[in-house]
């Protein structure tokens, strides 16, 4: 299997298959691919269906299988970015709800619930985050350009909300408030700030979707 990610910075990967190789993606994900494919869809029990529906995903999932050699592309939903992200067992992966596109059969995508109650009520990134676990390759859409950050062993980082994309599993958040009350409703920069602590890598994003919706001028009637 080999893939190349072109397109910036409305980008695509697109991945050439080998007979017998498999990729899954959710529903209507895949953008074009050759004659040689052919697709089968899962949905994977009420259960795996529930979770992925509280994570924004399809219901339903599409296994796309090589009876020939041939290709298949997935389109980024955003301007940004697409990673691929190798995952091995013991070194899974969270990451911001919709941020899958596709992954080879071995990766399990499940649901991550943010063990404390604040971080996922006032952090921003959502009380239910993705977990990507298993062995295998993944696809993520990222919104804007990318830093990563490497955050040594009680060491933490402060994030605005909506900048986390993904951590390793080895990371902690929570949340913490700006400062004062004056500091809140002055400063501009919300109440709350996420607070990711080492060991692991964080991914920043520059230009989260609620950004760029907040930055969008309103459609005026009649204009």
């Amino acid at each position: 299997m080999q893939y190349e990610i072109k397109g910036a910075p409305l980008p695509y990967v697109e991945i050439q298959l080998n007979p017998g190789e498999s990729l899954k993606c959710q529903g209507g994900a895949m953008s074009w691919m050759s004659s040689g494919l052919r697709m089968e869809t899962k949905g994977g029990g009420l259960g795996k269906m529930f979770s992925k529906a509280l994570t924004g995903e399809s219901m339903f999932e599409n296994i796309y299988t090589a009876d020939a050699p041939g290709y298949i592309a997935f389109a980024s939903s955003m301007p940004g970015n697409i990673l691929a992200v190798q995952i091995e067992p013991g070194k899974d992966m969270i990451c911001q709800k919709s941020s899958y596109l596709a992954a080879t059969r071995g990766v399990d995508i499940s649901i991550f619930f943010q063990k404390k109650l604040g971080a996922g009520f006032f952090g921003g990134e959502g009380f239910i985050m993705q977990k990507l676990s298993g062995s295998g390759l993944v696809f993520v859409e990222i919104d804007g350009s990318v830093e990563i950050k490497e955050l040594a062993p009680g060491e933490q980082i402060q994030i605005d909300t909506g900048y986390l994309a993904m951590m390793e599993s080895t990371c902690t958040m929570d949340v913490q408030t700006v400062g004062s009350v004056k500091n809140a409703l002055l400063g501009g920069e919300g109440l709350f700030n996420t607070v990711v602590r080492g060991p692991g890598r964080v991914w920043l994003q520059s230009m989260p979707v609620s950004k760029l919706v907040a930055s969008l001028p309103l459609a005026t009637p009649g204009k």
